[in-house]
């Protein structure tokens, strides 16, 4: 069984006991989310939703908090000596799907 969950403006397909790192959720570690914006649900069947799906719960245990790798942006434009360098840590949280459910 899995669902596809919509949460941080980005689309994720999950089933029990995958981790996912989506964008920033509040919460302490150890503490319990649930996505009620689930898409679709696969069990026997396929039910997609108009845009989600009446009822389905995905829950899930915050494993982990924390910043991803630095990414490093670099503006140059030619023969004006324009340089100008950046760095960006996205922040994420690292969660452990425990339960699919379609209610």
């Amino acid at each position: 069984m899995y669902a596809i969950i919509a949460t941080g403006g980005k689309q994720y397909k999950v089933s029990e006991g995958d981790k996912v790192r989506v964008e920033k959720l509040e919460g302490e570690v150890g503490s319990v989310v649930s996505f009620d914006r689930v898409l679709m649900v696969s069990d026997e069947a396929v039910t997609v939703g108009n845009p989600t799906v009446e009822g389905a719960v995905v829950e899930g245990k915050i494993v982990d908090q924390g910043k991803a790798k630095k990414v490093i942006v670099y503006k140059y434009k030619p023969k004006t000596g324009y340089h100008k360098k950046n760095g960006h840590r996205q922040l994420f949280t690292e969660v452990e799907i425990t339960k699919v459910s379609l209610g």
